[in-house]
């Protein structure tokens, strides 16, 4: 499937919900759209898998029969249920019940079934709870099939639910039947409902073209990124994952295999269980991941409570795009968290730097942090200059990048991207500007495919470029009283073309010359005709 046709097919996704949601919000319908696109993803790789574990027993139905081939192996085959699921458990790693496949979800929709609303309900529950090994409880959590937005009662509800999934059925008919196209698909949705969510955006996605620079730059070898891509990443880290788009990125960066386990804390109920879906619905499975439902700042996640450095659980690479600027009410006993000890709390009205601290103590001694901030955590004051200024000292900051203005659905300003690592080898900070390579776009500026390998190949080789990017010295920084300010390092303004003075007097005193002669013969016809003469500098010469 090329990259038109996963465009192609995320527009006509697109088209459906837009068309179908009516009244209700954005926010709201993307839960079940998104919902039932994972119900179908799990429901194929499901049938792929049962399929070639039952070989020659797998029923063959007539072009009329819509059911599922499960139904009827079920339905002959009650004593052998048990460990064909077992089975099925240990090689895909969930069950899904016959009544609860997509495909039997989509012929009740075509019969307008009146219980198809019980069904979905009582699937959802199912693939929460009993499905997976690991526990999914809570993930339909926000998909309320009760809701008077999908009608005032159930019989007003439950055929707008056959529409829906209708609509699905055809939308998708047009395309192959293609696990990783529905992935994409679901990507590509995610994209678009953020798109329309303007500033609530910023709680769940991350452009793809920042999470490309992001992910680009941990998956090199951060000692020596000249070299290339690390071999593996072990563990990947992102505190505030959103959808989890970010953490897929890295992993696609790295291949399936070059990766070991993706972590991911959330704080937002809705956009965490999106985050479980986006996994899954990536061939992520349930022990590749770990997605958190928690607060970062207050490090409610037990497994990074370990305070014990020979102990503590460590990442070869953490991601992050954090919300900006988001106000926090720290407590006294935060002052003395492992975590920002020694460094001092980020100020009430802006947790930028505690997020990074946070991500920052759980970095490997060998990886590499990547995280997105406002400009304003390389100028202000305060505690965050004495935060600055011991990341700088400790050499913990190895490059600064400024990225173009309008990237974010959730905020207009421009952005910088922060390396950090524990162990650098460069004793010097490479700042790069590069907030004037985009393309315009209508609703937001975008980063073409060149601007961004120019970024990850700048870091990589540590290039300098005059107006672009430059190596520069702490003793320099220092200078500046540890003010990171891009522009006072590496200046897009174009330097002013310098004059010949010698050259603009002459030139200067022969146009005057030329114009004295010109006003004298002017004159002369004025002369005739009667008027008056133009006055001019007698005796000007060319």
């Amino acid at each position: 499937m090329n990259e038109h046709d996963k465009t192609r097919l995320g527009k006509t996704l697109w088209a459906i919900a837009d068309r179908l949601r009516g009244s209700m919000n954005a926010d709201d319908f993307r839960d079940y759209m998104l919902s039932f696109l994972f119900l179908r993803y799990l429901s194929d790789t499901y049938e792929d898998a049962a399929q070639k574990e039952l070989g020659v027993d797998w029923p063959q139905l007539s072009g009329d029969d819509r059911r599922s081939p499960l139904v009827v192996w079920y339905a002959k085959n009650p004593d052998d249920i048990k460990e064909f699921e077992a089975v099925m458990r240990r090689k895909v790693h969930y069950v899904i019940k016959p009544e609860y496949l997509w495909s039997s979800i989509a012929e009740q929709a075509r019969k307008q079934d009146d219980e198809l609303l019980h069904t979905l309900q009582q699937g959802f529950k199912f693939i929460e709870n009993e499905s997976f090994s690991a526990n999914f409880q809570g993930l339909f959590s926000e998909i309320n099939l009760d809701s008077e937005k999908l009608g005032r009662d159930y019989k007003a509800r439950n055929p707008r639910l056959c529409t829906i999934i209708q609509e699905i059925v055809k939308g998708l008919g047009g395309f192959p039947s293609d696990r990783d196209l529905l992935g994409d698909a679901y990507e590509y949705l995610i994209g678009q409902f953020a798109a329309g969510s303007g500033k609530k955006a910023g709680e769940f996605y991350t452009p793809q073209q920042i999470s490309s620079i992001l992910s680009g730059i941990v998956a090199l070898d951060s000692q020596e990124p000249a070299t290339g891509k690390k071999q593996k990443l072990n563990r990947i880290l992102d505190l505030a994952c959103g959808s989890g788009s970010l953490l897929l990125n890295v992993r696609r960066q790295m291949g399936k295999n070059g990766v070991g386990k993706l972590y991911g804390q959330e704080k937002n109920i809705t956009t965490y269980n999106l985050a479980r879906m986006n996994m899954l619905l990536h061939e992520v499975r349930d022990t590749e991941f770990e997605i958190y439902h928690g607060d970062s700042l207050l490090n409610d996640w037990n497994i990074l409570r370990e305070e014990n450095p020979a102990k503590k659980i460590e990442f070869d690479a953490v991601v992050v795009n954090p919300p900006f600027s988001y106000r926090w009410e720290p407590s006294e006993a935060l002052a003395e968290d492992f975590r920002f000890k020694g460094y001092g709390l980020a100020p009430k009205s802006a947790a930028d730097f505690a997020f990074l601290l946070h991500g920052f103590h759980f970095l490997h001694r060998e990886g590499t942090m990547a995280i997105i901030l406002p400009h304003g955590v390389l100028f202000r004051g305060g505690v965050e200059a004495k935060i600055r200024k011991k990341l700088l000292i400790d050499g913990n900051i190895d490059t600064v990048i400024g990225l173009p203005a309008k990237l974010f659905y959730s905020t207009g300003i421009p952005v910088c991207i922060l390396v950090l690592k524990k162990c650098k080898k460069y004793d010097d900070v490479l700042f790069i500007n590069a907030s004037e390579y985009f393309e315009n776009s209508k609703r937001q500026n975008v980063l073409l495919p060149e601007h961004i390998e120019k970024i990850i190949e700048t870091y990589q080789y540590r290039k300098e470029e005059e107006r672009y990017s430059r190596r520069v010295s702490m003793e320099e920084i220092k200078k500046h009283d540890f003010n990171l300010n891009i522009s006072r390092y590496v200046s897009t303004a174009e330097p002013e073309e310098s004059v010949d003075l010698a050259q603009v007097y002459t030139e200067l005193t022969k146009l005057a010359g030329q114009i004295s002669e010109t006003t004298k013969e002017h004159n002369k016809f004025l002369k005739q005709l009667g008027l008056p003469e133009l006055p001019y500098a007698e005796g000007s010469k060319g």
